[in-house]
């Protein structure tokens, strides 16, 4: 693979015109790709639909190997793809390094899925075979978002191709490249067959299309919550499967027994990692009262010792925000809540899109970094009065993620932990944590329930197909 290669790739022609990919960091247009409209859409379904029943019928380890090759070839090529994940989404170079290391988990997986078991022999009469068997859905929707563009769509794209389905990828127009030509490349060379994987960058249009398109029959889709309600009303609609992996707005709980060095250190990553831009962040750090003010200005003073920079030609801890409208929507979240009453420890500045990580105190319940996802580097500090009321103040969100306990006491961080009403929960650690041998997904407004992660793509994937077969036609009492 070469950059040459991918920018040719990407530029290829498309209906809906073309966008220019822009370096967040500098500003710089890193190269100028085709926009997909409804008519690509349609046209790459239609395609699709063509490739997949012999792709399904391609025996097991076949496909396997294919997924196997392109993990042995993202290994050969991750300097390369690291580059676009550190200048398309101002990833800083060791969450670049996680990225990619993660996606080789979830292609390793998924190259694993096609050689299990199928189905299920069933009980049944004598002279009849009967049999339950997960058989491939068809054409799978994929709409990823800009912030793990690498990992978010090969989450979905790789065990559906594994399954026996043929993919179209609807990539972010921040993140074309690393979030989709990289990957078609990286397939394409691994041998997949033409027709089976497409790639189309674009806005809400065809996205809209995809989701609404009668030959796709699920949609996998990973970003915000309002835009996933959306999504999951049109499938509803069309009675077809929605896999929702939606936003958050996670506690980090901290009681009056934890290590407050280690608690603040988890609580800074938690937060800061990636500039807060991760639906795991932690965007609410739930503290008793007894131990709130030792744990806040150790929070602030790791803040303060934090780097921002340009990623590519400096070695920074956190980089750049995405783009200025989510700059500035981070401004005004901290901006709204200092006037309401809250009190910056640390941060709350800017220079362009490097925004300083910030640490507020005197945060209350009614005020929007509270009650918002910020997707930002910003840790809000809310007081709880002891145990119980952390855990009311966690669950007082319509988000249902992730949560974090912090406490010398393993067995009461479990106590705590089932009381919290999220998908996931840590004990005695931060809340960014995923990998592909786990069930994820969230609650409420952080999506639907359902989950990635090793076997449990059989549930997402396929679906079941009962069959039976008998020696001869088995007559009927008219």
């Amino acid at each position: 693979m070469n950059g040459t290669d991918l920018a040719a790739r990407a530029r290829r022609t498309m209906a809906g015109g073309t966008v220019d990919v822009v370096e967040p960091a500098t500003g710089a247009v890193l190269t100028t790709v085709g926009l997909a409209d409804e008519t690509d859409v349609d046209r790459a379904v239609r395609t699709a639909q063509e490739a997949q029943p012999a792709w399904s019928a391609t025996p097991p380890n076949k496909r396997a190997a294919v997924l196997r090759r392109a993990a042995r070839l993202l290994e050969r090529d991750r300097a390369e793809i690291a580059e676009w994940l550190v200048r398309e989404g101002g990833a800083v170079r060791g969450k670049a390094a996680v990225e990619i290391d993660s996606v080789l988990d979830e292609l390793w997986v998924a190259a694993a899925l096609p050689t299990q078991p199928h189905g299920q022999l069933m009980p049944s009469e004598d002279d009849r075979q009967s049999i339950a068997r997960r058989v491939p859905l068809g054409v799978v929707g994929v709409i990823a978002p800009w912030n793990f563009p690498l990992l978010l769509a090969t989450r979905a794209v790789a065990p559906a191709l594994a399954l026996g389905n043929a993919v179209v990828l609807k990539p972010d127009q921040q993140t074309p490249i690393s979030g989709g030509f990289a990957l078609a490349h990286l397939f394409a060379e691994a041998g997949l067959p033409e027709g089976l994987l497409h790639v189309l960058p674009g806005d809400a249009g065809p996205g809209a299309a995809l989701v609404a398109h009668p030959d796709v029959p699920m949609i996998a889709f990973t970003g915000s919550t309002a835009v996933g309600r959306l999504v999951g009303e049109t499938a509803g609609r069309l009675l077809k499967r929605a896999s929702l992996e939606l936003g958050g707005n996670n506690a980090f709980v901290v009681l009056a027994d934890a290590d407050l060095d280690l608690a603040a250190s988890a609580g800074a990553w938690g937060s800061f990692n990636h500039q807060g831009q991760i639906c795991m962040a932690a965007g609410r750090h739930v503290v008793v009262a007894d131990v709130v003010e030792g744990y806040t200005e150790r929070l602030a003073r790791r803040a303060d010792k934090l780097a921002v920079g340009d990623p590519w030609r400096l070695d920074p801890d956190l980089g750049p925000i995405v783009n200025h409208a989510q700059l500035n929507r981070v401004a005004e979240i901290v901006a709204e809540s200092v006037r309401q009453g809250a009190r910056i420890r640390a941060g709350g500045t800017h220079d362009g899109l490097f925004y300083r990580p910030t640490v507020l105190d005197n945060v209350t319940p009614d005020m929007p970094v509270f009650t918002e996802e910020i997707f930002g580097p910003v840790a809000p500090v809310i007081v709880a009065d002891d145990e119980d009321d952390a855990v009311r103040l966690a669950n007082a969100t319509p988000y249902g993620l992730v949560a974090a306990v912090q406490t010398r006491g393993p067995a009461r961080g479990l106590a705590v932990a089932g009381r919290l009403k999220t998908g996931i929960v840590h004990v005695n650690d931060q809340t960014v944590a995923d990998n592909a041998f786990v069930p994820f997904g969230g609650r409420g407004a952080s999506g639907n329930g359902t989950r990635y992660g090793a076997g449990h793509s059989w549930d997402e994937f396929t679906q079941w197909q009962w069959l039976t077969v008998c020696e001869t036609t088995r007559p009927g009492p008219f």
